[in-house]
């Protein structure tokens, strides 16, 4: 594979096509699970919040030793197991909606189960992604495949908010649970696998395999800094997302399309983020470009909260683009950082343990979300998230990326002898 262009590769191609179906299938249920919650079974805001962190609640549970997992198996047969079982669970909640028996408790098991098949989707996708390109050709990988997953969040969450308003929830669900079948379908098509570990590999304890991922993220400083910014950044993006449907719906007495499109507005950030991500860093260097937009996009979140009717709406709406174009920015050239600073054998375990803290970010926002606004009010709760998200530059100001101007020519497997810290960053 000497190709600078991962599209011109068959495989990539094809987890590339899954990947928009898959994306897709998320972000309508991602619209369509917490307006069912609120407008047929008058969910609390506490509820609403339960409910998004269990979505995510799985990846603290199962996500360490799934990425030690995913290091010992076929990663193309689990991407394809994670899929069905997607489509599986979410297909559940229309027929429940037919006989009349639907309820939040079936809502909580469909949210926890399906967080545990993207536990493994998501740790399974990125770590078979350097496989199937070479590794000059990641920025580019990453930058097509993110790009991708925000156009899902545009048409996903556009369409999940027409489809509730015009077709009723359980027709949005059902659209859901089609996009994972098809690309369950899809993913069967990628053929150059790589082989499986070894007898003596898979002979290895699991929680030793778990020690060393999470010695290789928290030992290097640039990992480190990384997984915090994410972190602070999840933080604030959980913590508005769980309470924008009670903003929506409740508050400002708005139809479901309106929420659907100002999510959309958030995919297209992350769009705009994942496109201007490797020009800027062409011109700044790939580690400063990560902090200029840090440091220029995310105080930006401090004015989400000040949503309400007219011309604020219009104003929160675009401080929430430029808060997604920093996340989308941040997905190309950390993802890619992280991936170069990796040795093939510990990719998995590193995802995971990205995945654990940034999800894990998720249930806690969530959980923050639900407990702030019930205590105090809804209004307090997102500045709360604001505040997070103004927040998820600093990391990186205080660690050497700032200073990195191209990324590292390879990653060394554990154990081998590595250059000088001194040397990484340039």
């Amino acid at each position: 594979m000497t190709s600078s262009s991962p599209r011109r590769i068959a495989d990539f191609r094809v987890l590339f096509s899954a990947t928009v179906l898959s994306e897709l299938g998320t972000n309508v249920s991602y619209v369509a699970i917490p307006l069912i919650a609120v407008s047929a079974l008058d969910a609390s805001a506490g509820q609403v919040g339960a409910l998004a962190s269990l979505s995510t609640l799985a990846f603290l549970l199962i996500g360490l030793p799934a990425g030690a997992w995913m290091d010992r198996m076929r990663q193309r047969s689990v991407l394809i197991a994670a899929d069905f079982a997607r489509a599986a669970l979410f297909a559940s909640v229309p027929v429940a909606w037919a006989f009349d028996v639907l309820s939040l408790g079936q809502l909580y098991v469909v949210v926890l189960l399906n967080g545990c098949a993207t536990v493994f989707f998501d740790v399974g996708s990125q770590s078979i992604l350097p496989k199937l390109v070479d590794r000059e050709s990641l920025v580019r990988a990453n930058a097509a495949v993110i790009g991708l997953q925000a156009v899902g969040n545009v048409a996903g969450r556009g369409a999940g908010g027409g489809l509730v308003q015009l077709l009723t929830a359980p027709v949005a669900i059902v659209c859901a649970a089609v996009s994972y079948l098809l690309s369950a379908l899809r993913l069967m098509g990628i053929r150059s696998t790589p082989p499986p570990p070894s007898a003596a590999r898979r002979r290895t304890r699991l929680r030793v395999e778990i020690a060393e991922g999470l010695r290789h993220v928290f030992g290097n400083v640039e990992l480190r800094a990384l997984v915090l910014a994410g972190v602070a950044i999840n933080l604030g993006t959980q913590t508005i997302n769980v309470l924008l449907p009670l903003v929506f719906v409740r508050e400002l007495e708005l139809p479901a399309g309106a929420l659907g499109l100002f999510w959309a507005v958030g995919g297209l950030g992350i769009f705009l983020g994942s496109r201007c991500a490797r020009p800027v860093a062409a011109r700044l260097g790939h580690g400063r470009a990560l902090a200029a937009f840090g440091v220029c996009l995310t105080p930006a979140g401090l004015l989400v909260p000040v949503i309400d009717h007219g011309v604020w709406l219009w104003v929160a709406g675009t401080a929430w683009l430029l808060v997604m174009v920093n996340t989308g920015t941040q997905n190309v050239l950390g993802v890619t950082l992280r991936q170069r600073l990796t040795p093939d054998s510990l990719l998995g375990r590193m995802n995971a343990t990205f995945r654990v803290l940034l999800y894990g970010a998720h249930a806690v926002g969530a959980a923050v979300a639900g407990l702030v606004s019930e205590v105090t009010s809804l209004h307090t709760a997102l500045w709360t998230g604001g505040c997070y998200l103004a927040l998820g530059c600093v990391p990186i100001l205080l660690s050497p990326i700032r200073r990195r101007r191209e990324l590292p020519e390879q990653s060394y497997e554990p154990g081998a002898p590595q250059p000088a810290s001194g040397t990484a960053a340039r």
